[in-house]
């Protein structure tokens, strides 16, 4: 397959799926937001694994497919034929490649967390490994500093995403919110059988928790050039407002799965854009 096909059909993935990150990564010059929608395809292809229908036995299977045609290549697989040609342009890190594979293996094998320190494992591995990514395909002017700082902001948005989705999670048999944390606030595994008080203290807790690391992960932004910047700024941005509407009205996410209209994203993304300067 050709490459400038590849690509194509990555940014059409893209287009389709990424609810979130397009609004983003539509910031970016042309290169970077090739090389942005390969990533996002894989990373698709690899949650896609995770969550769909297939027995287990399957899902680990196809995990170990896709790992073996990292490290091998697939001339007939658009995904990962884009995902070379990226990795021949920019210095992405092979390690976040496997650690997103590693993650979704634990979905895969339904892993519990009995601490925070074990979901950081695991948020490490789904969420700051695309952050990791985005930052070798953003540069920055101190990438040992900038690497880490992305990985802080991958977990962040991991956090909202525990809670954005605890209902639906919870009816797949996943529970992603720490044993720990459950005890500690008097509520069960099943939040909607838990005293509605206690429910509220333990996501405002969480939420708590994810505003920090985004302020941590935040330092990233001096690091970027202007047009990275405001990409990031648009991707965080509707997280972190997501996170405040759960934060404002905890009992919500055991009615729907928290979101924004577009028009809010696209208000946020152009904000974002004229704030960066770019």
């Amino acid at each position: 397959m050709e490459t400038r096909e590849a690509y194509r059909i990555c940014e059409r993935v893209t287009r389709k799926a990424a609810a979130n990150f397009y609004y983003g990564i539509r910031l970016l010059p042309a290169d970077k937001r090739r090389a942005m929608s390969a990533a996002y395809a894989y990373a698709r292809r690899v949650d896609d694994i995770g969550d769909g229908t297939l027995p287990a036995a399957r899902k680990l299977a196809d995990l170990a497919a896709t790992r073996k045609a990292l490290t091998e290549g697939d001339p007939d697989d658009a995904v990962m034929v884009a995902l070379a040609d990226a990795r021949s342009r920019f210095p992405l890190p092979v390690e976040a490649f496997t650690d997103l594979l590693d993650g979704v293996q634990m979905d895969v094998e339904g892993t519990r967390f009995t601490t925070f320190d074990e979901l950081l494992v695991y948020s490490r591995a789904v969420a700051g490994s695309i952050g990791r990514i985005c930052v070798g395909i953003f540069g920055a002017s101190d990438l040992e500093r900038a690497i880490p700082l992305a990985d802080d902001l991958g977990v962040a948005m991991q956090i909202t995403n525990v809670l954005r989705d605890v209902r639906e999670d919870f009816e797949r048999g996943r529970v992603y919110l720490p044993a720990e944390d459950l005890r500690r606030f008097g509520c069960e595994e099943d939040l909607s059988s838990s005293p509605a008080d206690a429910t509220a203290d333990l996501i405002r807790f969480e939420t708590a928790r994810g505003r920090e690391w985004f302020a941590r992960g935040l330092e990233l932004l001096p690091l970027l050039d202007a047009r990275s910047k405001a990409c990031v700024r648009a991707m965080t941005g509707i997280y972190r407002r997501i996170l405040g509407q759960i934060d404002r009205d905890p009992q919500q996410v055991l009615r729907r799965r928290v979101s924004l209209p577009a028009w809010e994203k696209a208000w946020v993304a152009a904000r974002s854009l004229a704030g960066a300067g770019a």
